[in-house]
């Protein structure tokens, strides 16, 4: 891909998140273009990517959005003082979560390129009074962080939408500090997706069009320099995927996964 249709990649993406984050309720767009949204509460489609009911009861009110394909929380291991960067935070779900489990010794840096998810993101951070969370505007590809900054990369179906992966990783190695860990919960691919669901912008927004390889992303991992690299594909998500664009057959392709690797000390 050229870096011009990689720009309109982002371009659509950052559209229809926009919607999202004005009109969550209704999402602003159709049911297979945002990953995780149908017509279940957000509540309930949390606790079906894995979170807890005190988890999603436990944020400031519009933090959980519905979105998602997982729960990076769940291997991300977080502990007190540590320095947590979410990878596409949205409206502040995870940042609100590990906030709590780094306390007021660590911090949480939430990073989403659509402006009016950060905006709705420091409000929410104002509402809940949560000192040691900040939203920055910036993409997944070029990240508004120093080098060495974080002790722990976590994602919740994002780095999916990224028209270049690797440049991705490569940047997530730089911010991380050395021994820093990855957590990350995304949509990858169990087969090569067919051109009917890689053309439709729909799909690719709704996180199944630019789901990568398996294979793709291991070897993309290890470009960047990382090690102990596990991804474990969730076939019990094709329900929920079945759900996200019904008729498309993307179920049939696509899956969510764990995703975890470490930068070497």
């Amino acid at each position: 891909m050229n870096e011009s249709h990689n720009d309109q990649i982002r371009t659509q993406v950052r559209q229809t998140y926009s919607k999202v984050a004005i009109a969550p309720a209704a999402c602003g767009c159709t049911p297979s273009s945002c990953c995780g949204t149908g017509t279940q509460p957000a509540s309930i489609s949390a606790q079906t990517l894995g979170y807890s009911q005190q988890d999603a009861e436990s944020v400031p009110d519009g933090a959980n959005m519905g979105l998602g394909c997982g729960n990076p929380q769940a291997i991300a291991a977080l502990t007190l003082g540590e320095v947590v960067l979410d990878l596409g935070s949205g409206g502040g779900f995870d940042c609100f979560l590990a906030a709590r489990q780094v306390g007021s010794s660590g911090r949480v840096i939430g990073i989403d390129m659509t402006p009016e998810m950060v905006s709705k993101a420091r409000a929410n951070a104002v509402s809940a009074g949560c000192t040691n969370v900040e939203f920055r505007l910036g993409e997944i590809e070029n990240l508004p962080v120093a080098d060495n900054t974080a002790n722990v990369i976590i994602s919740n179906c994002v780095i999916n939408l990224s028209p270049d992966k690797p440049r991705v990783f490569a940047e997530a190695f730089r911010v991380l500090k050395p021994g820093g860990r990855l957590a990350i919960s995304d949509v990858v691919a169990t087969a090569e997706l067919p051109d009917s669901i890689k053309q439709d912008m729909a799909l690719y927004s709704g996180c199944m069009a630019g789901a990568s390889l398996v294979s793709e992303l291991e070897a993309s991992l290890l470009a960047a320099g990382f090690a102990q690299i596990r991804i474990t594909p969730k076939e019990e998500s094709r329900a929920f995927i079945r759900d996200w664009a019904p008729g498309s057959g993307a179920e049939n392709y696509v899956v969510s996964a764990e995703i975890a690797a470490i930068k070497p000390a």
